[in-house]
């Protein structure tokens, strides 16, 4: 069985494939000082959990946006899983799409396994939203390749900065308002009309912009924790993918055992 490790910058997700299929999904804070034996123990326990053993794996994949983390990860694949992990983005995993952007080299890892999944999984021109720590939006063309795209700030990450600036605001959930009204009349709904409401508004304006630019009809694909949230509240989107960047590195690895 194939274990992919999405490590973001702000969470390592750690999922248990057989073949595409996942079995099981884990989640734990990004910390580059984590050492490989306290993923093991903890990756031990939750495998056992879910009826599996350490053995069970003869395959890693890693995607990383934090390259202090990666260390710690290949040594927990080389120690306890018997492998040497595969770096996607490196030989022998490379892209294999076209990167049309002007510094290829800067792409996050997440970025590209997402056009990956989405151009395979998807027809034609695509905007692909992941809602992670900074939420981004990249084009995909009909072709596959990636083209660029935009980085923002995420909506938690925009909603702490508020709060931490201005001492007498409250923290507030990420949650719709409960009024479709855009005039607050308490501070607390005042800041979630400016939050979410802001948050939508700044998506479908760019959504807008990004399909005039593109030319062509482009179906846009959300991906990331909040993607069912905002899904509710605006029409947008055109599928939820919560397993993008997982499925992309399920690919890598199937192309990397085809070019062996």
């Amino acid at each position: 069985m194939l274990l992919a490790i999405d490590a973001g910058n702000t969470n390592v997700v750690f999922a248990l494939l057989d073949g595409r299929e996942i079995r099981a999904r884990w989640r734990i804070a990004t910390d580059p000082r984590r050492t490989a034996d306290e993923y093991a123990v903890w990756l031990n326990q939750l495998l056992i959990l879910e009826g599996y053993a350490i053995a069970d794996v003869d395959a890693v994949i890693i995607a990383t946006v934090v390259p202090r983390a990666l260390h710690n990860l290949q040594v927990l694949a080389d120690k306890y899983f018997k492998t040497s992990a595969l770096i996607a983005g490196q030989a022998p995993v490379e892209w294999g799409i076209e990167l049309d952007v002007a510094e290829p080299s800067s792409v996050g890892a997440d970025r590209v396994v997402n056009a990956i999944a989405a151009h395979h999984l998807y027809e034609g021109d695509l905007i692909v939203i992941d809602f992670g720590t900074a939420t981004t939006f990249d084009v995909v063309d009909y072709t596959g390749a990636y083209k660029g795209g935009i980085i923002a700030p995420g909506i938690n990450l925009s909603l702490d900065a508020l709060v931490a600036a201005a001492a007498k605001l409250p923290k507030i959930a990420i949650a719709p308002p409960e009024s479709k009204s855009v005039i607050g009349r308490t501070t607390e709904a005042q800041m979630h009309i400016g939050v979410f409401w802001g948050y939508v508004a700044m998506m479908e304006g760019l959504v807008a912009r990004m399909r005039a630019e593109i030319g062509r009809p482009a179906r846009v694909v959300s991906t990331g924790g909040l993607a069912v949230l905002f899904n509710d509240n605006s029409d947008i989107f055109d599928a939820i993918a919560p397993d993008l960047t997982i499925q992309g590195l399920a690919l890598l690895h199937e192309r990397s055992l085809k070019t062996e």
